[in-house]
């Protein structure tokens, strides 16, 4: 099959995986048992897988896209499908002939348009439709889709709420079926005996109750012009899950990676503990050594101030020494100075006058 289309991000293209997929792939499902039998329009129809599928169960399908690119590649990939066929066309300007058609269906195509332009979209299908004719259609729900998310599809013009939407349709379509669509997780009971009835229930460890539908990502309804155009009773709940389950596998791949992820964050944190236990083993030993280091230290400051109070202790007894040989030697030095003098020529010759002024200072003390 050419793979030649690129996948933009909107329109979907066989072989994008997830989400997406499921969400596509149901609403041409769901549609089936609408279009069985009948002359069907699959508008916008992009890659055409779509109107492949419901080309299994039409009488023939007609499949209108604007895009040349997709139409070439449809035609191209389903040629082999002799009651498919692929037209280049505008969904406000349907290529075909009054009443010419008995269902169409029209998937995620309308929020594509300028909001003036949807009532000529949905007129134009109306035109192309017999009397008795059906419409299956689906668009996003904003409140869902778009504010609850915080999020803009940059491809998407003008995204009709419900109310909005109702209206459009009740113009040529005023007998409607809602149904909603979303992505739903949960358990699975089947009955191996098939059978129509469905329960779904909703609950916790506390209580249980019937479950109550989602909020709606997707509307898809289902309209005509009359009630007897519908069938009298639609499917309570509509479930699609991929040939591969490959949405399961995803799930089931995240599981084994997040155990391997807790396997290697245990396997972190017991090394992690290790580490901290060795870590505090130095710190015990670091801090064992520095207050070894430091009674160490107050040692030495001890010993220091020893030996310096004996260094000063020796200081002052050197000096005191000193100072002591320095008086004996002044006194030496004075006595050799006398002696000198007293044995000098004047000392002799003073001598006598001396001796005179002593005996004079004697009488008059007297």
């Amino acid at each position: 099959m050419p793979s030649d289309l690129e996948f933009t991000g909107e329109r979907f293209v066989p072989g994008t995986a997830g989400e997406i997929a499921h969400e596509h792939w149901h609403r041409y499902a769901f549609a089936r048992r609408y279009v069985a039998g009948k002359r069907v329009l699959d508008v916008a129809c992009g890659e055409g897988y779509g109107s492949a599928l419901l080309a299994g169960v039409a009488n023939a399908v007609t499949g209108i896209d604007i895009d040349a690119a997709a139409i070439a590649h449809a035609r191209a990939s389903y040629a082999a499908l002799p009651k498919v066929r692929f037209e280049e066309g505008s969904a406000t300007e349907l290529p075909l002939p009054d009443a010419s058609v008995d269902a169409v269906v029209s998937f995620e195509t309308i929020e594509h348009l300028p909001r003036a332009d949807q009532a000529h979209m949905l007129a134009e299908i109306a035109r192309v439709l017999t009397q008795d004719g059906v419409l299956v259609m689906s668009a996003p729900n904003p409140a869902e889709y778009s504010t609850a998310r915080n999020y803009r599809n940059p491809f998407h013009q003008h995204e009709p709420d419900r109310a909005e939407l109702t209206a459009l349709l009740g113009n040529a379509f005023p007998i409607q079926r809602w149904f909603r669509q979303r992505r739903y997780f949960g358990s699975a009971v089947w009955n191996e005996a098939a059978g129509e009835a469905v329960e779904a229930w909703m609950g916790d460890a506390a209580r249980v109750d019937p479950a109550r539908p989602p909020a709606a990502m997707y509307f898809v309804v289902v309209a005509a012009r009359s009630g007897a155009a519908l069938p009298v009773v639609d499917a309570a709940l509509s479930l699609f899950t991929d040939r591969a389950e490959s949405e399961l596998a995803r799930i089931d791949d995240m599981s084994r990676e997040v155990i391997r992820q807790d396997n290697l964050v245990r396997e972190r944190d017991a090394a992690l503990d290790r580490q901290t236990w060795h870590i505090r083993h130095l710190e015990d030993i670091a801090s064992s050594r520095a207050r070894i280091v430091m009674e160490r230290d107050a040692q030495l400051a001890q010993l220091h101030a020893l030996r310096e109070a004996e260094a000063a202790a020796a200081r002052e007894e050197r000096n005191g020494l000193a100072d002591s040989l320095a008086s004996s030697d002044r006194a030496v030095a004075a006595q050799e100075r006398i002696i000198a003098y007293r044995q000098s020529a004047r000392w002799w010759f003073m001598l006598p006058w001396f001796r005179v002024r002593l005996w004079w200072q004697r009488v008059r003390g007297a």
